[in-house]
């Protein structure tokens, strides 16, 4: 049977629009109707510019998601997820038109995924699940964890790395990433050690599960209490998916430099110009999370502004 060539090409083209477009998982596993709510922002010079939803202020859900638009920025990295469904934060993003990038598991300090108890892994899975279906149906990208601490014993990392398995191929069905948070939780390099350790170890974790869907959420303020920042970006390479970003200042900190000394983004030691070279090396596109205090729309505006003067020089 002929097919008129207009014809064809129009209905070829719906159908690759549906089958491009992701619907929202339920937390009963089953894929919803509705397609995503908005479109990702044009990226600025590679880098898409955001805050955590944390950092927002408003009496709603909504009023904070548009406090982000309104200031500016691409997107928000969402720090609430206990607190949604998927299918609200869905309707909120699409309501006010902010985009979502990801969210932030919500329990990973205190239901730790390195925990010696069954149970508490069992919860830690269930919390990582319940993430990345709000970050899918949200439209995001990919879920930020900390794995757990130090103080689970030198088998936690295992543990977690056992229970993040179970995990992936639900975020591979959603196609979001299970990224891991670079935190002062004594994993992967000796807290009390020297300014100039090894990126080597957590390089090698992130490797070890062998898997596309596992990568780094690299915080580049909190590197800076354990030295050159751009070294570790480089270490990592490709193995970055997105970036927290903060000040840190050796003067607020204590003597030996291991204290709390977050300051604003564009204040403190962190010399920004071989950071951005240190991004253009490894070939960085993608999101920028600002993690500092955070306010009303102008002071917003003030984080943005901060964050392209660091980023983009």
């Amino acid at each position: 049977m002929r097919v008129h060539r207009r014809s064809w090409m129009a209905a070829t083209a719906a159908t690759a629009v549906t089958a491009a477009s992701p619907v929202a998982l339920g937390a009963d596993g089953k894929l919803g109707a509705d397609a995503l709510p908005l479109l990702p922002p044009h990226p600025e010079a590679g880098l898409l510019f955001s805050c955590k939803y944390g950092m927002t202020k408003g009496a709603t859900l909504e009023e904070r998601l548009a406090s982000v638009r309104e200031a500016g920025l691409d997107g928000v990295d969402f720090d609430d997820a206990a607190a949604v469904t998927p299918e609200q934060l869905r309707d909120a993003a699409r309501a006010m038109g902010t985009f979502i990038h990801g969210t932030i598991n919500h329990a990973h300090w205190t239901t730790r995924l390195t925990s010696p108890d069954d149970s508490t892994r069992e919860a830690a899975l269930a919390n990582l699940k319940h993430c990345l279906r709000v970050s899918h149906a949200a439209g995001g990208s990919g879920v930020l964890i900390v794995i757990g601490r130090k103080d689970d014993g030198p088998e936690g990392p295992d543990r977690a790395r056992e229970t993040i398995a179970k995990a992936i191929p639900l975020a591979a069905a959603l196609g979001q990433r299970i990224l891991f948070e670079n935190v002062w939780n004594g994993l992967f390099y000796d807290d009390a050690g020297p300014r100039d350790q090894s990126v080597k170890p957590w390089a090698d974790y992130l490797d070890s599960f062998g898997s596309p869907w596992i990568g780094a959420f690299f915080d580049l303020g909190n590197h800076a209490r354990y030295g050159d920042v751009a070294e570790w970006i480089r270490g990592l390479g490709p193995r970055i998916v997105k970036l927290d970003i903060k000040g840190y200042s050796n003067a607020l900190a204590d003597a030996g430099g291991r204290g709390k000394g977050f300051v604003d983004i564009t204040a403190g030691d962190i010399d920004w110009a071989s950071v951005r070279m240190a991004l253009r090396d490894i070939g960085f596109t993608g999101w920028v999370s600002a993690e500092v205090g955070g306010g009303d729309v102008t002071r917003l505006r003030e984080v943005l502004t901060q964050m392209r003067q660091a980023l983009l020089g």
